[in-house]
């Protein structure tokens, strides 16, 4: 996923030998999501897995708000020391600098690339009052019953554009409810006070495994492991519903290319080793690391892109 993309590199920095004396003291990770959500499963584990490897603790911070525009301001001002990192994504980091008018930092030079870790199919999920089981029964219903209730993280994220992207495609109403972080959102649909939501597995597998919850479809083109009965939309009839929550790791732009190549390669060791692989997939997280920092800056612009594209036809703002 992340060596394939093409473009200009965001600030890219070279992959060079282990720096030698990063890191003396404990790192800062800032996830831009209040705990409970995806964005902080994943963090969490990358953090534990890193920490072994860098021989520092690596500090979780969980500044959510604004659909991860506080978080990644707060990196994004940091001392650029490979002290303080961001735990990006394709929501919070792409998709809400689109949907914003004004960001407070500088979204394509205000950050170092580090590396992409890998990317979690997007669930689509409903309360199980809502009397439907596939996007098409979806479909029906709501063209027949009015507006949908739709719990987000926060405008900007991945979950608003997704659900945008489902409401075009399908053709019907939705009325979006943002929160600051999945948790917060899947809370009121469990309890039935939304009808519906979108995000990455990991949150929803036990609300999955009890009823309290109900699939709808994968929104994308493979299956996922972690849910492999859940068919796709694809599958389902509508390959326009595609979307992907992938995960990286930012630095404050200008933070110098030793630490940047010594947390890359913690990183990536981390990620091949077969135990922290596991836990990830049992997450809802297909692996896929960037070879060096560079191949994931140029991910992150042909991202850019090609989430533009899906902003400017939905007129996505946020409030």
């Amino acid at each position: 996923m992340f060596k394939r993309r093409a473009g200009l590199a965001l600030m890219a920095v070279p992959a060079v030998a282990r720096a030698q004396g990063f890191p003396t003291r404990p790192i800062r990770l800032v996830i831009p999501f209040t705990a409970g959500g995806s964005n902080d499963i994943v963090g969490r584990i990358l953090a534990e897995a890193m920490s072994a490897r860098l021989g520092q603790p690596i500090v979780i911070e969980n500044r959510g708000g604004a659909g991860g525009l506080l978080g990644n301001d707060l990196v994004a001002k940091a001392p650029a020391d490979g002290y303080t990192i961001l735990l990006a994504g394709s929501g919070s980091f792409v998709i809400s600098s689109l949907t914003v008018p004004r960001v407070p930092y500088d979204v394509v030079n205000g950050f170092a690339p580090i590396g992409g870790l890998g990317a979690a199919p997007n669930v689509i999920a409903v309360n199980p009052s809502l009397p439907v089981t596939s996007l098409a029964e979806l479909r029906d219903y709501a063209r027949a019953n009015g507006p949908i209730t739709f719990g987000t993280p926060g405008a900007g994220t991945t979950a608003h554009a997704l659900g945008a992207m489902i409401a075009l495609t399908l053709g019907f109403e939705i009325d979006f409810i943002h929160y600051r972080g999945t948790a917060p959102a899947l809370t009121d649909v469990v309890a039935g006070r939304v009808q519906m939501i979108t995000n990455a597995a990991a949150p929803f597998l036990p609300f999955l495994a009890s009823g309290r919850l109900r699939a709808l479809a994968i929104a994308g083109r493979q299956r996922a492991s972690v849910l492999p009965e859940l068919s796709t939309s694809l599958e389902q009839g509508f390959p326009e519903i595609d979307s992907a929550t992938w995960y990286g790791l930012l630095a404050p732009a200008g933070t110098p290319p030793e630490p940047i190549a010594r947390l890359h390669a913690a990183m990536n060791a981390a990620l091949a080793d077969p135990a922290i692989r596991a836990r990830m997939v049992e997450n809802g997280v297909e692996i896929e690391t960037s070879p060096t920092p560079e191949d994931f800056g140029r991910f992150l612009v042909a991202e850019r892109e090609r989430w533009g594209v899906v902003v400017r036809r939905a007129s996505l703002r946020a409030e």
